[in-house]
């Protein structure tokens, strides 16, 4: 890792280097206690062509005692291959769980540094980590097609452990595989179809199964009982943080989150580009749209519904070491 020691701050957390946290996964360390929250690093300030600057990323992490207040640690180092070639590649979005023995990640892996969104594929990788820090290389995985972003593992009540992506191959709409042991994936086919959306992230809140994807406009929400038949919250135009929040840096969208699973709550850290006009707080910076902060939101159930309150009080994640 590098660039650690950087002074904690109260979200909405902002990466200290870039400025562009992006895609946030929140994991209990079990061995502290503490909550490793895992972003995208963009580098909103590269004047480069098209697209470049959301790829070329690497992940970043920060700590917590409490899911509220977060100490930047640095980056992951070693995610490429000797055989990837020159870099730098782009790291996206992860999804880090614990299978009961270790610590998985499974992040979007993309070769060289992209100015355009089409011709470029995307795999998903997976490492093994016993510590949340230093990661080995396991594999690609072989699913839908080459274009699959946004990976999310759960292990359902089936007893079966499921991996669901975006396929930009399949007009942007989720895709799932399945596995009895982590190691032998089987594509099911489209879990979600729908309007285009990404970033699916799958948990168990009140009795039921929920999955909530980003739309682009906030998020859609569904439910299931078995985490294979998903039915859609409310009509097709029905999405939560879609409206702004009170903090004068949550006025966007909710964009590309993951939930934390606390008791009877579930707490979604999701983030937002705060300043699409300018107005930044550093006046200096070239492209102060690109800019990003990471907030959180409660979630219950209540009558049924997955109900999302932004901009409302969080209360601390509780810290135990397992």
């Amino acid at each position: 890792m590098a660039d650690a020691g950087l002074a904690a701050e109260p979200l909405p957390y902002h990466d200290p280097v870039t400025g562009g946290a992006t895609d946030p996964a929140v994991i209990r360390d079990r061995t502290t206690g503490d909550w490793v929250m895992f972003a995208t690093q963009r580098r909103p300030a590269a004047d480069e062509p098209g697209v470049s600057w959301i790829h070329g990323s690497r992940i970043a992490l920060a700590t917590s005692p409490d899911g509220l207040e977060w100490a930047y640690e640095g980056v992951l180092d070693g995610l490429d291959l000797p055989g990837d070639g020159p870099g730098p590649h782009t790291h996206w979005a992860p999804e880090v769980i614990w299978d009961g023995e270790r610590y998985r990640m499974y992040l979007t892996w993309i070769a060289g540094i992209p100015d355009r969104w089409p011709g470029f594929a995307r795999v998903i990788r997976e490492y093994w980590s016993d510590d949340l820090r230093a990661w080995t290389y396991r594999r690609d995985l072989d699913l839908s097609s080459d274009r699959v972003i946004d990976a999310c593992v759960a292990h359902g009540p089936d007893g079966r452990w499921r991996l669901w992506v975006k396929d930009e191959a399949d007009d942007s709409t989720t895709w799932v595989a399945a596995s009895d042991d982590l190691e032998t994936w089987s594509v099911e086919g489209r879990a979600i179809g729908g309007r285009p959306h990404e970033g699916p992230n799958v948990f168990e809140l009140g009795g039921a199964w929920w999955m909530v994807v980003d739309e682009w406009r906030g998020m859609g929400v569904y439910r299931s009982d078995d985490t294979v038949t998903w039915v859609r919250q409310g009509g097709p135009d029905e999405v939560i943080l879609a409206e702004p929040g009170p903090h004068p840096e949550d006025r966007g969208i909710g964009n590309h989150g993951d939930v934390v699973v606390d008791g009877d709550r579930g707490v979604l850290y999701y983030f937002t580009a705060p300043w699409p006009d300018g107005g930044a707080p550093d006046p200096g910076h070239p492209f102060p749209d690109r800019l990003t902060a990471v907030h959180a939101a409660e979630l219950r159930v209540v009558d049924g519904r997955l109900v999302c309150s932004r901009g409302g009080v969080i209360a601390p994640l509780s810290r135990n070491a397992v």
